[in-house]
């Protein structure tokens, strides 16, 4: 399998590599490039991380096959929303190792910013620049970072833009748009650097209920055109339709885990049946 150089060239230097797992190699590969499905993309054990005397994830265990999208359920403050900061390096962990097809990315000696190169993460908030046009938006990073020609960068934008249906968008500034369409062009935006991972923290959250359709639907096209995404949403009929797996998590664990149609009808754990009786009970569901 071809991959990216991930921090030292591989695994980092005396890491444990995960039995089964490979580890990546090839200079600037797309990270799991050839990987064919069912080959792990992200694997997460032991995670812990606090914020001062509240302990927010309790000992995660979590993998992620290539192309596979997985969902994260659970009341506010469960924890997805860390636990996606910490996959993505953005919150320092307190214990556990998180790696990348193979490559350990916690830990000393990791070059954050060669990791986020391959793993896009979108938030509730949109995030842009509003002193920049969209375009200059998509296209800040992939020149600054990247070090794509302009032309290119735009190019490439615009292919991005036309393909979400925001071309005619591309000469305006966010405060032009409505909230549907903030939040797909912060999902084009992240998509412009090429990531090999999405990750999506309740991107529906701060819109409208009649806004939320058009960016569920970006969402599926990733996710047809074999996306890797690990997605923390309220959307439960959205995580049931687009998942291959569902976690719930409660209080910083992963309480359950199954596929759509086996924890949305016949949860094993009686925490995982009070929340779905909760949500079934507020109509969203």
């Amino acid at each position: 399998m071809t991959g990216p150089d991930l921090p030292g060239g591989g695994a980092t230097a005396g890491a444990e590599t995960p039995a089964g797992a490979e580890t990546p190699a090839g200079a600037e590969a797309p990270a799991g490039a050839g990987a064919p499905d069912g080959a792990e993309a992200i694997r997460i054990e032991g995670l812990h991380k606090s914020f001062g005397p509240n302990e927010v994830l309790k000992g995660v265990d979590l993998s992620v096959a290539t192309h596979e999208v997985v969902c994260l359920i659970g009341a506010s403050g469960s924890g997805k929303s860390t636990l996606l900061r910490c996959v993505n390096l953005l919150e320092p962990i307190d214990a556990g190792t998180i790696w990348l097809w193979g490559s350990r990315i916690t830990g000393p000696g990791i070059d954050q910013n060669l990791v986020r190169r391959h793993i896009g993460i979108v938030f509730q908030s949109f995030n842009l620049f509003p002193h920049m046009t969209v375009l200059r938006n998509v296209t800040l990073a992939p020149a600054k970072v990247l070090g794509t020609s302009r032309a290119q960068a735009e190019d490439e934008a615009r292919a991005l833009l036309d393909r979400f249906g925001l071309l005619e968008k591309a000469s305006d500034y966010p405060d032009r748009l409505s909230g549907g369409q903030q939040q797909r062009v912060a999902i084009v935006r992240a998509l412009a650097m090429k990531p090999q991972i999405m990750l999506l923290d309740e991107v529906t959250s701060a819109l409208d209920p009649e806004l939320v359709a058009e960016v569920l639907d970006v969402i599926r096209e990733l996710a047809a055109g074999g996306m890797t995404m690990l997605i923390a949403t309220h959307e439960m009929g959205f995580a049931r339709d687009i998942a291959r797996r569902v976690c719930f998590l409660e209080e910083g664990q992963i309480i359950e885990d199954a596929p759509p149609a086996e924890l949305f009808t016949s949860p094993k754990d009686e925490r995982t049946q009070r929340f779905l009786r909760r949500i079934v009970e507020a109509g969203r569901l």
